[in-house]
């Protein structure tokens, strides 16, 4: 959500007789299971935008820093957060003054510490802001010697070897959705925006359409990186569910609707080793058409749950949710609760709803305890409870 334009691991096996004191930080793998202090883990989480980003724009304004303990007493876990700016004026900080930047964001892991609160920080959002930020065009992903590359290695490994023994951390994500903007037919139409007073460049070329080999170059550079600092954290892609026609946009340029094989293959592929997790986003569809030829939400959960076993991982519902649009309040609550029945059923280990707290969405998907949506808090709640989640 949030669009504004629009080899094997090489982690250390976990024992299996692990006390929670002995078990690794966070959340981790163990033959395909996620895992936390020593037992399996099943939780549901918020995306909490802008926890650290408002920060960057205002060091003044720590109202999210609170709200990560109102959070937690609520119910509510972990935050999915979108760790740095979106466009690159707003990762100018980072580039400029990082002592200033990394002062900003340690309040923010010193608070989920305070709060008991776990973060699942995503480091590079918005796909085209890093190579923005350094003056190449998007294409630049797939050349392991970018400086775009080169931006993700330095900025991962700062962030990863800083916070890697704070137990508020309980995942790395690379970015938000990258594999919606890969390989569209027709790409010249669906290039990333043009902003220059927030830093992009004037114009777009075919250079900046992006490819998945670009990303998977960069996925694995991330996962890489992540592994030199820390062995068993949760290492994620941060993707939504591929187009119901992602493999025929690759294979035949076309929207043909994907087999379930099809639609398989495409999800493996979208999560590469040594990323450990299966990330998907999923929203109600008016048509009922979700990939693999599921038809409704339960169905696609099913489905997904069944291929992230099959790849041996677990499987992140990183966004779920229903908006304003949808219709009344109790429409939306319907909605809602189909999402969390298929949550529970199929058990999902971990799942986070769309959106805490955010001003930017504020007509249509904002969740705060004061707004007519403050339901979908409770509902979350009273499901974490019956998980045991926390």
């Amino acid at each position: 959500m949030v669009s504004l334009a629009r080899a094997e691991s090489a982690a250390a096996p976990v024992p299996a007789d692990l006390t929670p004191a002995a078990a690794p930080p966070g959340l981790y793998v163990r033959d395909g299971v996620l895992m936390k202090d020593g037992r399996a883990y099943r939780g549901v989480g918020a995306n909490y935008f802008s926890l650290f980003s408002r920060m960057i724009k205002d060091p003044a304004d720590t109202t999210s820093l609170a709200n990560l303990k109102v959070l937690h007493e609520a119910g509510i876990p972990f935050v999915r957060f979108m760790c740095g700016g979106y466009w690159p004026v707003e990762q100018k900080l980072y580039l400029a003054n990082r002592e200033e930047y990394f002062r900003r964001l340690d309040q923010v892991v010193r608070a989920a510490e305070a709060s008991g609160t776990g973060l699942i920080p995503s480091l590079f959002w918005y796909y085209a802001t890093a190579p923005d930020a350094v003056g190449e065009p998007v294409d630049q992903y797939g050349n392991p010697d970018s400086k775009t590359v080169a931006l993700v290695r330095r900025y991962t490994a700062e962030i990863v070897e800083r916070y890697k023994d704070s137990p508020a951390i309980w995942g790395w994500e690379f970015g938000n959705e990258y594999n919606l903007d890969a390989d569209l037919p027709e790409h010249q139409r669906y290039r990333p925006a043009c902003q220059p007073q927030l830093g992009t460049p004037k114009e777009r070329t075919a250079r900046d359409e992006l490819k998945f080999p670009q990303v998977r170059t960069a996925y694995v550079a991330f996962a890489e990186t992540v592994r030199k600092f820390d062995r068993t954290r949760l290492i994620i892609s941060g993707n939504a569910i591929p187009r119901p026609a992602a493999w025929h946009n690759v294979n035949e340029k076309s929207w043909a609707l994907d087999t379930e094989a099809q639609f398989a293959e495409i999800l493996r592929r979208d999560n590469p080793d040594p990323m450990n997790t299966i990330s998907v986003h999923l929203y109600r569809d008016a048509k009922g058409v979700y990939p693999g030829g599921a038809g409704s939400i339960d169905e696609f959960l099913g489905l997904a749950m069944k291929h992230a076993a099959g790849a041996g991982k677990p499987l992140f519902l990183g966004e779920f949710g229903t908006d304003r649009q949808a219709g009344p309040r109790e429409k939306q609550q319907a909605i809602f609760e189909e999402f969390l029945a298929a949550i529970e059923k199929h058990r999902v280990p971990l799942a986070a709803f769309w959106v805490f707290d955010y001003d930017g969405q504020d007509t249509d998907w904002n969740v705060t305890f004061r707004n007519d949506r403050s339901f979908m808090i409770d509902l979350v709640s009273r499901l974490n409870a019956r998980l045991g989640a926390k």
